[in-house]
């Protein structure tokens, strides 16, 4: 799932459900119990595994969502139509259900919150998920690094974690957030629906180019694109990290 990555740790951790909480029809947030967890930094993700009653197992690796909380590890999963572990995550796992985690992993696409430099976080669809984890820990950590959230989706019905993100957004303090509809938006949006495009990007409130960094996470295409359009913009290619994702089995 990331294009750098450290090397995979080798031990596989138990751990429990502690806590559903259903984001979208399709997606729903996951938080583990993992004792003995080594902590995370944010953009990480991790590896899981399930196990059948027959022995037959299957893993799959899933970005972290939520910012460093002891032995906690939060995921959010999008159901993938045919997806062998995202359809029962989804559908059918509960509370007190045991699996499998490996990690953290990864150790490019991250951010520390004692870096103070500007972050421009772009985001397509489930691609919000590592970058809220930066979110979430910047708020944590009191940090004041200028943040700006571009977050391209479909339609309102499919944004993942709208309350959280409203609230942000009114709170303000140094988070600028910005939802780019590409199929049908909320009446009153002034932005005409479409995918992301230059004038977006000129209005993050962040400084152009190599002053920022630059998270892009989401399907290739729309990872290639913004890449593009932030070249076009003036941004350092080493300042800008990308993560992108495409089908995997689910």
């Amino acid at each position: 799932m990331t294009e750098t990555s450290a090397p995979r740790p080798v031990h596989w951790l138990p751990a429990r459900v502690a806590d559903l909480r259903e984001e979208t029809s399709t997606t729903r947030t996951i938080v583990f119990d993992v004792p003995h967890w080594p902590g995370h930094v944010a953009g990480q993700h991790v590896d899981v595994r399930l196990t059948a009653e027959d022995g037959y197992q299957a893993e799959r690796s899933y970005s972290i969502g939520g910012s460093p909380d002891g032995q906690r590890v939060e995921l959010t999963i999008q159901r993938v139509p045919d997806g062998e572990l995202s359809t029962y995550m989804v559908g059918e796992m509960r509370v007190g259900d045991e699996a499998e985690l490996r990690g953290p992993v990864g150790g490019w696409f991250v951010w520390h919150p004692e870096e103070s430099d500007p972050v421009l976080l772009v985001a397509g669809g489930s691609g919000l998920v590592p970058l809220m984890a930066m979110v979430r820990e910047r708020a944590r950590a009191g940090s004041a690094a200028p943040f700006s959230l571009l977050y391209s989706v479909r339609s309102p019905e499919v944004v993942l974690y709208a309350d959280e993100l409203a609230h942000r957004a009114r709170d303000g303090d140094g988070l600028n957030i910005s939802l780019l509809y590409s199929d049908s938006a909320p009446e009153g949006t002034a932005r005409p629906v479409g995918r992301i495009r230059p004038d977006d990007l000129a209005d993050t409130g962040l400084p152009q180019g190599s002053a920022a960094r630059a998270y892009v996470c989401g399907p290739t295409a729309f990872v290639e694109a913004v890449a593009g359009l932030l070249a076009d913009h003036g941004y350092d290619p080493s300042n800008v990290r990308t993560e992108r994702f495409g089908p995997t089995g689910g």
